[in-house]
Parts: C-alpha cells; sequence; structure tokens
C-alpha cells in the first residue's frame, strides 16, 4: 500500500493537499484520530485500497504526539511518505481573520495567538518527519503543484534534492534545511530594462554572468553542497532543501536556483547517483503568477 499522511498547522493547507491526492487517485482521509490510523490500513488494504491519503492534525486530540512511535511501526506494513505543511504566525492570523474559522484549539481562555503557538509546541516533534513544505507565501494553485511533485517521487528513490529561490524581505521559508544569502552580488533589478524580467529571462542571464562574483558566488555553493551532500544520503533523508535568497526572490536566487539545479540534475556534482531527484522552486515567482 501507498500511504501518504499530511499534518501541518491549522490554516497551512492540509484540505488542499488531501484534494489534490484525491485527485490523484488516493483514498483519502480527513482529521483521523493517530490511535485508529492502525485499524484503517488493515481494513482499507483488505477491500484492495492500495493507495491512501490520511491528515491528521490537533483536531483528533493529543494523541498526534504518538505519531512518530506510529509510523515507526507502519513503516514495515506499508510504503509511506509525509508531508508536513507550515506557514507563518502572521500569514495565519491574517488566514483566520479573512474566513473567520475558529481555530480547533481556540477557546474563551485562548486568544488565536496563543491557540497558534500551542499548536505550534504540539507538532514540533513530527514536524520533522517528512518533507517539509512553507505554505506562507503560496497561492493554492501553486501549492496544488508542489504536493503534486511531492506525490510523483518515487519513495524508493533516495535523496530529492530541491533547489528554492526566495526574498529575504518576505522571510526565510521555514522549510529550509540550508540557506545561502547571494544579496552582496550585483542587483539587476537597479537596471530599469531587467527589473521587471526574472532570473530565468535571458537579459538578466547575461547581466549576472557578466559579473565574476556571480561566477564564483555559484562555483562555492555548487562545491559546499556537493561536498556535504554524501553525509545527508548517509543520514538517511528523503528532503534536503537549499533556500537561495536576494532581496526581492526576483532576479539573483531564481538564476542560481536555476543554475544549480542543472548542474546537479546533469550528474555534475560530486556525490551525485542514480539515487538521487532535483527538484527546482521559486517562492516569490510562484506567489506571484509568474
Amino acid at each position: 500500500m501507498h500511504l501518504v499522511l499530511i499534518s501541518g498547522l491549522s490554516g497551512s493547507g492540509k484540505s488542499i493537499a488531501l484534494n489534490v491526492l484525491e485527485d490523484g487517485g488516493y483514498y483519502c482521509v480527513d482529521n483521523l484520530p493517530s490511535g485508529l490510523l492502525p485499524q484503517l490500513i488493515d481494513c482499507l488494504a483488505a477491500q484492495g485500497y492500495n493507495k491512501v491519503g490520511v491528515a491528521m492534525d490537533v483536531r483528533g486530540g493529543a494523541g498526534i504526539r504518538e505519531l512518530p512511535k506510529l509510523l515507526a511501526h507502519l513503516k514495515e506494513k506499508v510504503e509511506l511518505r509525509f508531508l508536513f505543511l507550515d506557514t507563518k504566525d502572521d500569514t495565519l492570523l491574517k488566514r483566520f481573520s479573512e474566513t473567520r474559522r475558529r481555530h480547533p484549539l481556540a477557546n474563551e481562555g485562548h486568544t488565536l495567538v496563543e491557540a497558534i503557538r500551542e499548536e505550534r509546541e504540539l507538532l514540533e516533534e513530527i514536524a520533522t518527519l517528512g518533507h517539509h513544505i512553507d505554505t506562507s507565501d503560496l497561492k493554492a494553485a501553486s501549492l496544488r503543484e508542489w504536493v503534486k511533485q511531492f506525490i510523483a517521487v518515487d519513495p524508493g528513490h533516495g535523496l530529492t534534492l530541491l533547489f528554492q529561490s526566495f526574498g529575504f524581505k518576505h522571510g526565510i521559508p521555514l522549510d529550509a534545511d540550508l540557506v545561502f544569502d547571494v544579496r552582496c552580488l550585483p542587483n539587476p533589478h537597479y537596471d530599469p530594462e531587467l527589473r521587471p524580467l526574472t532570473g530565468r529571462d535571458r537579459p538578466v542571464i547575461d547581466y549576472l554572468e557578466a559579473q565574476p562574483e556571480v561566477g564564483r558566488m555559484a562555483a562555492d555553493i555548487f562545491h559546499f553542497v556537493s561536498q556535504w551532500l554524501p553525509s545527508y544520503i548517509r543520514d538517511s533523508r528523503s528532503y534536503l532543501t537549499v533556500a537561495v535568497g536576494c532581496t526581492g526572490g526576483q532576479h539573483r536566487s531564481v538564476y542560481l536556483a536555476e543554475w544549480l539545479s542543472r548542474q546537479f540534475r546533469d550528474g555534475e556534482g560530486e556525490s551525485s547517483d542514480d539515487g538521487l531527484r532535483v527538484l527546482l522552486r521559486h517562492r516569490q515567482l510562484a506567489e506571484g503568477g509568474k
């Protein structure tokens, strides 16, 4: 059985992710208490279901804390992947305010801010169990695409190396494992002709490749990731997210994330092998629909 578990903070987009699974042919269950998961798996397996998606969070009670032990047991029975959706507090406050939904931990003695803080503490341990996606700046369409990428990855394929560009003025991504700051590089933003373009457009590419320090920065990041990648693979990681940030997340970081993904996708890394899968995401371009 292929089992995809989804968890995360309330308001982070779990319903969207579960809908993607359902559209992909998964039998989906929302808001399942963790203690019922083994029985559900046995029941669905007996009925012949081989693709199952389950969303579990604090709505199921304090038993969510037992999920790490439960997953260790389930891995012996099913092909398991875990997706955790995270979002910054200010974004969650805005989403709950706009939708006027009640937070599951909010009550007469808890403010919304306190409920979010308590939920984050309850989920702190399980947030590290699988692939982490920061949905703070994502539109629903971008989140759907990223979840599709996640379920398309063969869980037996080995480590997935994800390069993500972002803008520091929007905050560091919550899902980043390694963060590289490239704001010291020449900025195409100050050229009026280049300002509306992105790091994927040829004029911006030509501008950046003409700057010697850009080439040195790219080579240094490449060699660092390449050198340490075997250690992350030995650590039995499924995903490693390398975030590259400039000021706005439109030019320099986009160019470098594109360049780095090509180097590792083409097998030029010192540690590349058949078990390495490379993905590319642009957080601020996804936010703006570019």
